[in-house]
């Protein structure tokens, strides 16, 4: 967050400034750098903002303006997905100041992170880089990543606001969702992470639309971002999320990236000597993008040399804390020392540690569990087990892995969901790991019930051999320290602590979003609130793993629960004991949820209101102290259009996760006003909870007498058309086409698969505009209308746009950038 020296220091530049340099400020440089400000004989240098939630992803100087080429190396820490499980604020925040340290070392004024959308389903191809499905964890977390950053002068750039969920045509989908569930579900991570100690220094807008307005351009979002959660900071767009930058700077929002090398800037110039934008309106957001340059220049100032060997023992420290322990059947684990292992799959050589797509980070080194090994036994085997890059099972490879197996008193499986299946930029089709990873699971466990199931993975796996496995930990994606955290876990080097932050439903059909996900066009947020436990508790599903689970190699027991409620009679303190009742010492996750007994709304079965992280030695007890505050008993109604607490009855339950209840009190909360009539009519409550919402409901909840219908047709082409549109069209099979080879080329690995699929599907699902905002000045918007106005047959259009063109490049004394004959050729062939 900038200070109040920082923010009267660009208040004072922005006078020296005429409009045409006030209009350069409103977009980056390139890719990654701000503008450089000049006034008065001054500079302000340009400042380098970076992707990065769960390490520093800068490209190297010569790679500055590719999205996909060479990174500097940096510590790849766990990604979000990894670090919600640790339910650990203290840890983030360390995990925090190391970031920024590497950001510090290498000139980076803001990292891009981190991201806290909600996991609204389970096949969100981005969910690893994702916390919770829960706002409350998602934002306590969050928060605690922007103050360890933010602690050591660096920036970040909390994202993608809001209802950014999928994958799927996320540069233009229209979401439909009504305003009680993004008051409760979509938007209080983020409001938690505004209203913190430290506020974050920017907040990312998303690509898509919300109820018809997309987020980059949406006054009434970011009116409510300012004035009513008093965020103060700079927002920027998500890369080529601008569609109409006048909108979007009426709107407030402030830097366009990346620098489209002003394709916008005429439009803002012209509505800015109309008056259709203020002058006022303008230095507000120059203002607060100088504010960034101010502080990139305070974070080059300083100097640090990064100790990477600390960071990636600090990474093993917290992939250990993080992991899951789902399984533990009869205490297989921990294993003694000495003990002889079949060490099988081939993660276990070549390990999945991160997700791909725009947070890949380039690792200072990477732990495999096969090497850590030998640290505690000499007497182990390896097999292969399946091939990385195939989903089809190998009869000679499972032979291997299972003639292992039965020689091993234990057999360690390393497996999960390869890049392919997971990634930026697509969402996955089915929650299940490749068909060659389960036959050699089930076969494996079939000749020697010691089996341990390691998983890697950003998000939730069906595990149809879950009954078989002796025991199962989830890794999720632990970072390059990975593969030693888990075998030093394996071997007890310390107890397994972490919790689960999202739900493992048993199929991808149990999901209350499922028939709703991802949609086309548009997508329909008709479950609502019934997002992730949430729904599954209320609808009483059988899950595979729910909320909140985790095991330890000891046990605590749960007593003396006492509930007072406040002179205030809206707030109350808990107060209970925690006590280690085993050998070992280990950290328990407590959680509390809060049920409304009786209500004239809707309200989920129960809410995680408040947790804690309590670390104890062996028959060691502690008093946790917990409060809960008139929000954790509160729920946003529409009528009213503000929280409010009906008076009544609500059961506190203290559990070790959402289906494990140890301690139950009810209080009487003697405040509070009565649901409004509308809020009664939108969400009232029901006793069968249901996936399937009617048309009649759904419009209920968004308080309309009928659904926005989606768009359907292909034709006509507009800037908004999608580069996957195109295929409809000879002249666009041939842009299309173009553009792929231009994408392809910026990769670091033309021949992976999974890097060639990310880039296809980015490039299919990215609007024409695009072909604008990432050429660099390569390609404007003259030239894209057009070849738009060909696209739609339009020729007299199109010849239009040609002549106007050239007029112009040649009063510039510039040579057109399409040429002539190129255009009289695709002309042809349409």
């Amino acid at each position: 967050m900038a200070t109040e020296a920082q923010r009267d220091e660009a208040a004072r530049i922005v006078k020296h400034l005429s409009i045409e340099e006030k209009i350069q400020l409103c977009s980056g440089r390139d890719m990654w750098y701000l503008e450089p400000v000049f006034w008065s004989n001054h500079c302000l240098p340009p400042v380098m903002v970076t992707d990065g939630p769960h390490g520093l992803r800068k490209q190297k100087a010569g790679d500055a303006t590719d999205l996909l080429k060479g990174r500097i190396p940096a510590t790849c820490f766990p990604t979000a997905s990894c670090l919600a499980c640790s339910w650990d604020e203290e840890l983030l925040c360390e995990v925090g100041k190391a970031l920024a340290h590497e950001c510090i070392q290498e000139d980076v004024a803001v990292l891009l992170g981190p991201g806290l959308n909600i996991k609204r389903s389970p096949l969100g191809g981005r969910n690893f880089e994702y916390l919770s499905e829960d706002p409350l964890l998602s934002g306590r977390l969050a928060a605690s990543i922007v103050k360890g950053v933010q602690s050591e002068g660096v920036g970040t750039s909390i994202k993608h606001f809001c209802v950014n969920n999928q994958e799927r045509k996320r540069m233009r989908v229209n979401v439909i969702v009504d305003d009680r569930t993004l008051r409760e579900i979509y938007w209080p991570g983020f409001e938690y992470c505004i209203k913190s100690e430290y506020q974050p220094t920017t907040i990312m807008c998303a690509y898509n639309q919300m109820n018809g307005v997309f987020c980059s351009e949406n006054e009434s979002l970011w009116r409510m971002v300012r004035d009513e959660w008093g965020f103060r900071g700079a927002v920027i767009t998500d890369w080529g999320a601008t569609s109409d930058r006048v909108r979007g700077i009426n709107a407030g929002v402030d830097l366009e990236m990346p620098g489209s090398k002003g394709a916008f800037d005429p439009e803002i110039k012209k509505a800015v000597c109309s008056g259709e934008i203020s002058l006022e309106t303008l230095d507000a957001v120059v203002a607060r993008n100088i504010t960034l340059n101010l502080l990139g220049l305070s974070v080059m100032k300083r100097k640090i040399k990064v100790n990477h060997l600390k960071h990636h023992q600090l990474a093993r420290k917290v992939a250990m804390q993080c992991a899951v322990l789902l399984k533990n059947k009869n205490n297989l684990l921990p294993l003694p020392t000495h003990t002889s292992v079949a060490v099988i799959g081939n993660f276990a050589k070549h390990p999945r540690f991160q997700g791909m797509g725009s947070s890949q980070v380039n690792p200072t080194k990477v732990d495999c569990a096969w090497d850590r090994i030998p640290k505690y036994s000499e007497k182990a085997t390896y097999a292969q087990g399946y091939h990385h890059e195939s989903d089809s099972n190998n009869t000679d490879l499972i032979e291997d892995a299972v003639s292992a197996a039965k020689k091993a008193d234990v057999a360690l499986i390393f497996c999960g969901l390869p890049e392919i299946y997971e990634s930026e930029g697509f969402d996955r089709k089915h929650m299940n790991m490749p068909n060659t990873h389960n036959a050699l699971v089930d076969a494996v466990c079939s000749v020697n019930p010691q089996t341990v199931v390691i998983l890697s993975n950003g998000a939730p796996v069906t595990m149809p051999w879950a009954e078989k496995a002796g025991a199962i930990i989830d890794g999720y994606l632990g970072g390059q320290a990975g593969g030693s955290a888990i075998v030093d876990l394996v071997f007890g080097v310390a107890s397994p602590c972490g919790k689960l932050a999202e739900t493992f439903p048993v199929s991808q059909e149990d999901s209350a979003s499922h028939d709703y996900f991802p949609g086309d066009n548009q997508v329909e947020y008709r479950e609502g609130l019934n997002v992730g436990y949430r729904y599954f508790d209320t609808a009483k599903k059988r899950v595979l793993f729910p909320f909140g689970h985790g095991l330890t190699y000891t046990s605590f027991e749960y007593s003396k629960l006492e509930a007072k409620v406040n002179d205030d009679g809206e707030s109350v303190d808990l107060k209970f004991t925690l006590t280690n009742t085993g050998s070992v010492p280990a950290a328990e996750v407590v959680q509390c949820y809060v049920h409304d007994v009786e209500s004239m709304v809707y309200r989920p079965e129960q809410e995680l209101k408040a947790f804690s992280k309590v670390w104890l030695n062996p028959q060691e007890h502690e008093v946790v102290e917990l409060k809960l505050q008139r929000n954790a008993f509160s729920f946003y109604d529409v009528g009213h259009k503000k929280w409010i607490l009906e008076p009544g009855a609500f059961e506190i339950r203290i559990a070790a996760s959402s289906r494990d209840i140890r301690l139950k009190a009810e209080v009487v909360i003697s405040k509070g006003e009565e649901a409004s009539a509308n809020a009664q009519l939108t969400f009232p409550p029901v006793d069968d909870v249901s996936s399937n919402i009617s048309d009649d409901r759904f419009c209920r909840m968004l308080q309309t007498d009928e659904l926005p219908q989606p768009r359907k047709r292909v034709r006509p082409f507009s800037r908004l058309s999608l580069v996957s549109e195109l295929k409809h069209s000879i002249t666009g099979r041939l842009i299309r086409g173009a553009v792929f080879h231009v994408a392809i080329d910026e990769m670091d690995d033309a021949d992976d698969p999974a890097q060639r699929r990310l880039v296809e599907e980015l490039v299919d699902n990215m609007p024409l505009k695009g072909l604008v905002i990432f050429s660099q000045g390569t390609v404007i918007f003259e030239d894209l209308d057009t070849l738009i106005a060909m696209l739609n047959w339009n020729f007299i259009k199109a010849a239009t746009h040609l002549i106007a063109l050239i007029k112009r490049r040649c009063a510039k004394k510039a040579k057109p950038k399409i040429p002539l004959g190129s255009v009289l050729r695709m002309s042809l062939e349409a």
